[in-house]
């Protein structure tokens, strides 16, 4: 995954990435607990919210694809994997909650060798 590949008129653009994760503009909405309606409209699909939060999943499933060497496992593992030391919650369930900070932390923890 490149970020450049998903990038459309200077925006990440949903539609881009849910091809490229094989799901819907609405899934990925879902998932980043953001309305249906974010990805509707430009002034919305622009707002620092839901480019921020687009990022934050690009750059997560970037650095989990490098491990398991595609983007369709990174993107079930973002979805799905319960991250020990976080009481069961998902990396996509930080991300909504505005950790995705603690989701690198853990992948920097993870990556070197250690325990989660």
């Amino acid at each position: 995954m490149q970020f450049q590949d998903f990038v459309q008129d200077d925006i990440f653009s949903p539609a881009l990435i849910a091809d490229a994760l094989r799901t819907t503009k609405s899934e990925i909405a879902d998932t980043l607990g953001l309305t249906k309606d974010a990805f509707s409209r430009k002034s919305r699909l622009e707002a620092k919210k839901t480019q921020t939060r687009l990022r934050q999943m690009l750059e997560i499933l970037h650095r989990v694809e490098e491990a398991t060497g595609s983007p369709l496992v990174a993107y079930a593992w973002f979805r799905s994997e319960q991250l020990s030391g976080f009481g069961g919650m998902t990396a996509d369930q930080l991300v909504r909650d505005g950790k995705a900070r603690y989701v690198h932390d853990h992948l920097d923890r993870v990556m070197a060798g250690g325990y989660a």
